[in-house]
């Protein structure tokens, strides 16, 4: 197993994790501006970094064409409602059901799989998906409505990971071209903002304002090691690497920002972690014993 590629994937779920200590520095601010800034500054961090490079035409030329564009619009689109519910999220105390939305979303990253690339799934694999199910119902009784927040994260960036599995750009170009898709829309917003006198850039504290640029580096960072990342290490270890985003936020709204836990969380939580590992470990299990079997002669069958 390549360790730098472990440690990129390690490095980019980290700080994952740790966003919500840096979106809460700025509550005090509009999501949606944030957004905006989120994604006018990721967008010229990225076209930079492709200038340095000298990518430029190549870029050009692979992203510059109408079906690729509709692709990327529809990818923008859904990641751009990703980052403005988790951020709002961040910043209103819904801390731990963000870190619910992350947990359920590989399991509805695989019904995806079933429902539009016709992927088939062992029988006893159903049960967690329906453990999952079960979870989200019991939190949606006991909250009186769904838990919306947890649902709109899995799904949004369960159905952003559909469309970039099917797009033909590579992770830095992808992500280049949904930023500068939106850029001029975020930037218009901004300003609008601004003139009629409600942006807080510039009008905020220093460190507020040092954090609206810095939204663009630690939105590409972690995902420019994740693309280094996932070439070099194996699916199963990402799998299992994944969780450490969710972990870490939920202990974060837990202990740190002392969201409540109560004991009808702790339920609806459960039947979804426990899902969770026994997908896991029978989809371990399973491909151990794949392995393990003998190769047919020739003539045998």
């Amino acid at each position: 197993m390549d360790k730098k590629g472990v440690l990129y994937a390690i490095i980019a779920y980290l700080m994952w994790g740790l966003f919500p200590l840096y979106w809460k520095q700025l509550e005090t601010i509009p999501a949606l501006q944030l957004i905006g800034h989120r994604i006018g500054w990721s967008f010229i961090l990225l076209f930079l970094i492709i200038l340095a490079t000298r990518q430029w035409s190549a870029f050009r030329k692979v992203a510059f064409n109408t079906k690729t564009i509709q692709i990327y619009l529809i990818a923008a689109v859904l990641i751009s409602i990703n980052w403005f519910t988790y951020v709002w999220a961040v910043n209103h105390g819904f801390v731990v059901e963000t870190s619910l939305g992350y947990y359920i979303n590989p399991l509805f990253t695989v019904l995806l799989g079933v429902i539009f690339f016709r992927e088939k799934l062992r029988l006893i694999q159903w049960f967690p998906i329906g453990l999952a199910a079960l979870g989200v119902l019991y939190l949606t009784v006991t909250y009186g409505s769904l838990p919306w927040i947890a649902l709109t994260l899995a799904f949004t960036f369960g159905l952003y990971g559909l469309i970039k599995k099917m797009a033909p750009l590579s992770s830095l170009y992808g992500l280049t071209l949904e930023t500068g898709l939106l850029f001029v829309p975020a930037v218009a917003f901004l300003l609008f903002n601004e003139l009629t006198g409600q942006g807080a850039f510039l009008h905020s504290s220093n460190q507020a304002n040092w954090m609206m640029v810095g939204a663009g580096l630690v939105t590409t960072v972690p995902l420019l090691f994740f693309a280094s990342a996932a070439p070099r290490v194996p699916l199963t270890t990402i799998g299992v690497l994944q969780y450490i985003n969710p972990t870490m936020q939920f202990l974060l709204g837990v202990l740190l920002y002392k969201e409540p836990f109560t004991h009808d969380r702790l339920i609806g939580f459960g039947l979804v972690w426990v899902g969770l590992i026994f997908f896991w470990v029978e989809g371990l299990y399973s491909r151990r014993r794949l392995s393990t079997e003998p190769i047919p002669e020739m003539g045998e069958g």
